[in-house]
């Protein structure tokens, strides 16, 4: 018996919540051959100022977090993508990649949160210092998250690509703002399903969907977000946020060497100094 195909018609992922967009507007899924998979929220300005407002509220309480526990989050947040592996491949499949190819992006975006997982609670013993000076004090240098950045994901790997910008960014304690793949936006908030029935708090990871040239002056602009991952920025994209980033100084991280290394996590942290007396 013939049935009618329901297609799933997905929303954004703001403040742990899966909000429409304030506009009500949303714009198709396409697979590789062309046929319409879903329905796609399409943000709004207003769905971005929202979303960077719900990362600074969580700011505080992620950042405030040992590394230890932002560690296990993460590790969660791959066993979580473990048990989904099977719907990821199907996506990816959907969208053009063979089965076997989308099976290799799955393992190793997993394989890629555990292994930032694991820097969590080491990345301050490598890239902070007790520094030699010449006097009877100590003097401390330790990393601090930047705050709040946006991320523009890369069209493609859809998966691998996020994962690979997403988890080095939440390993310091910063809060994150995502502008998913525009082509392939399916695996982004089906992470984003990911996230939320793990133990990550609300507000941490907010997830956009819908037209990148649309959004991206905005957070450019935006004078509450910190720092730009532009990795997945091309062209005039790229441009604009580097325009956009001298109203606050914001720090622009491109796509230019290694997806998975500590200087990662090192380009989105600030290094306090602290200077104390030895005493007698």
């Amino acid at each position: 018996m013939s049935r009618l195909d329901v297609k799933k018609t997905y929303k954004l992922y703001v403040g742990g919540k899966f909000p429409r967009s304030e506009s009500g507007r949303s714009y198709p899924a396409v697979g590789g051959d062309g046929e319409v998979l879903a329905r796609m929220a399409r943000a709004s300005r207003k769905d971005l100022r929202d979303a960077v407002r719900v990362a600074r509220s969580a700011l505080d309480g992620w950042a405030g977090a040992t590394g230890y526990n932002r560690g296990q989050v993460l590790y969660r947040v791959a066993e979580t993508l473990e048990d989904r592996k099977d719907t990821f491949v199907e996506q990816l499949t959907m969208t053009g990649a063979n089965r076997q190819a989308a099976r290799r992006e799955v393992a190793a975006g997993i394989d890629r949160m555990v292994w930032y997982a694991g820097w969590a609670d080491k990345f301050v013993q490598i890239l902070g210092n007790l520094n030699p000076v010449a006097g009877p004090f100590f003097n401390i240098s330790v990393p601090e998250p930047t705050g709040v950045v946006g991320i523009v994901a890369p069209e493609a790997p859809a998966l691998l690509g996020l994962i690979s910008r997403l988890a080095p960014v939440l390993v310091p304690g910063n809060t994150t703002v995502v502008l998913a793949s525009e082509r392939h936006p399916m695996p982004a908030i089906t992470l984003a399903e990911a996230l939320h029935s793990s133990d990550v708090p609300p507000g941490v990871v907010n997830i956009l969907t819908g037209r990148k040239d649309e959004l991206i002056g905005v957070l450019a602009d935006h004078m509450d977000v910190n720092a730009v991952d532009a990795g997945g920025a091309a062209g005039d994209q790229l441009t604009r946020i580097q325009q956009g980033a001298v109203h606050n100084v914001k720090r622009v991280v491109t796509m230019n060497g290694p997806t998975q290394s500590p200087y990662l996590i090192a380009a989105f942290t600030e290094t306090k100094t602290v200077w104390h007396p030895k005493g007698l």
